[in-house]
């Protein structure tokens, strides 16, 4: 492990995208802050630094713990950081309001209705007429 990684590297092997392009992608976007300022990919991140990410509709606060340039397993890139209580709590929250805010009705909540979704609909249909 080294002293200091570039930032896109790092949220690579932190698990936080896929690709690193991905992770490029995010910086450039503005989606990633370090120690509360927008950065570039190049920035080199280190032990203690707060790392912000939005990824998708979830907002993580993350401080560093260690740096790696090299992707590893799922536990290896957990152990890189550790996130704060309150953004714990705040995704936590803001998930299941977004479960909540669901429409009546809506099983799967995904954009097309599943298989089963579209029998029970065609149920409906054919015993209203």
């Amino acid at each position: 492990m080294t002293a200091s990684v570039r930032l896109d590297k790092w949220l690579w092997a932190a698990r936080f995208f896929k690709a690193r392009a991905a992770a490029t992608e995010a910086v450039l976007g503005g989606r990633v802050r370090v120690n509360g300022e927008r950065v570039k990919p190049a920035k080199h991140v280190q032990a203690a630094d707060i790392v912000e990410v939005r990824v998708g509709e979830a907002d993580w606060t993350i401080t560093v713990l260690e740096v790696a340039d090299k992707r590893g397993s799922a536990r290896i890139a957990a152990a890189l950081f550790e996130e704060t209580a309150e953004s714990m709590a705040e995704r936590q929250r803001s998930a299941e309001e977004r479960r909540l805010s669901r429409p009546a009705g809506s099983l799967t909540g995904g954009p097309r209705p599943t298989k089963q979704d579209r029998r029970r609909i065609e149920a409906l249909r054919r015993k209203r007429g």
